[in-house]
């Protein structure tokens, strides 16, 4: 299946979108946004993404274990894992109380690409016709 991916150009501008007054901007000095898009790239180029919901989960678990912004990174992670979501067909009803701590534990290391994409596949809705 041919997935619709995201850019390190898009995620950069998915950060500045997150921002709330005052946090700073911009990219952590030490770290790499393209690196991170290069290991979702990476997987699905060599068949380890079965599905929209892997692919989602690895954007959310890459960007939010980056941390290769100065702020912002869950929200990055997890607007990126949203709209790989959408681009590909699939809207969820978010519940914040839920999707919440699961980030936080997302960039902890607590929680794999795998068992966060059999959750989004719990709590993924019917897809969309695009």
């Amino acid at each position: 299946m041919i997935y619709r991916v995201l850019t390190a150009d898009l995620v950069e501008a998915i950060h500045e979108d997150v921002l709330n007054p005052g946090e700073l901007p911009g990219r952590a000095r030490d770290k790499s946004l393209d690196s991170a898009i290069a290991r979702v790239d990476n997987r699905l180029a060599y068949g380890f993404l079965k599905d929209r919901y892997d692919l989602a989960a690895t954007y959310a678990v890459m960007i939010a274990r980056g941390h290769c912004f100065n702020d912002g990174n869950k929200r990055t992670a997890f607007r990126s894992m949203d709209i790989s979501l959408a681009l590909n067909g699939v809207v969820v009803q978010w519940q914040v109380e839920t999707i919440g701590p699961l980030m936080v534990r997302c960039a902890q290391g607590l929680v794999e690409e795998t068992e966060f994409a059999a959750w989004l596949r719990r709590e993924g809705t019917s897809p969309n016709l695009l």
